[in-house]
């Protein structure tokens, strides 16, 4: 696939405004894409973790899934392809976007999506109980929504919620900053583990797009909570060895 391979360019991607993303089964997905926000375009980090499930290595059968800041919808709806109860979400202005590409590939659903508006850092009820999975694809660049992120993730996980978190490891301007922040905020809450390069799709991708999973640190109450010192204790060694791999 080459540095960024078949996981493609945003150049090409913009050119014909319409993005096909095959699938290993079936007709290939059908995105459209606009001129305008950094919503409106499939981005690389996208494409890698829509294929990335299509490995099967967290199956996403009759689960609930929930999609933050899902942009043209291309992770969510790859999930829906794979039999997932799927719940996109962004802002009022993507809405549009997201039911176009809803409807250009219900065909392909074999369970069930549909779009709703969430804001970063205002209220979730709506959208609970928590989801089985929560899905992100490059929503770390800007240093404004960090803390909204994580206060809107806090509050739709469950001890049982499996975040997969995929971004494009960026070195210019302050995006290394922005990463290491996110990262220390995360670990107050949250356990994460780094999914290796070799379990990813093995034509999308790329050695600086990463992808985690993410969970609840057990507290008290939680089931599973009598597990903490044999899981909690070595995933904050794997958060702390991670974030200095950053600082490399």
């Amino acid at each position: 696939m080459g540095r960024r391979g078949r996981a493609g360019s945003v150049r090409a991607a913009m050119a014909g405004f319409v993005r096909e993303l095959e699938r290993r089964a079936g007709p290939a997905l059908r995105l459209e894409q606009r001129a305008g926000g950094v919503g409106c375009v499939v981005w690389d980090a996208a494409l890698v973790l829509a294929k990335f499930l299509e490995t099967g290595a967290w199956p996403l059968s009759r689960k609930a899934v929930l999609e933050l800041g899902s942009g043209t919808g291309a992770v969510g709806i790859m999930a829906a392809t794979l039999g997932a109860d799927v719940t996109l979400t962004d802002l009022q202005e993507l809405q549009e976007l997201l039911a176009v590409n809803i409807e250009n590939n219900r065909h392909l659903v074999t369970g069930s999506v549909r779009a709703e508006v969430l804001k970063w850092g205002e209220d979730v009820s709506e959208f609970r109980p928590p989801p089985d999975y929560i899905l992100m694809a490059d929503c770390i660049y800007y240093e404004e929504s960090l803390e909204p992120l994580l206060k809107t993730l806090r509050e739709l996980t469950g001890p049982d919620t499996c975040v997969l978190c995929c971004y494009e490891q960026r070195t210019m301007g302050k995006n290394p900053e922005i990463e290491r922040r996110y990262f220390e905020l995360l670990q107050v809450d949250f356990e994460l583990e780094r999914v290796p390069l070799d379990q990813h799709d093995e034509e999308y991708r790329s050695e600086d797009i990463h992808i985690l999973t993410i969970h609840r640190k057990r507290t008290v109450g939680d089931r599973g909570s009598l597990l903490i010192d044999q899981h909690t204790l070595p995933a904050v060694s794997r958060a702390a060895a991670y974030l200095a791999r950053l600082e490399l």
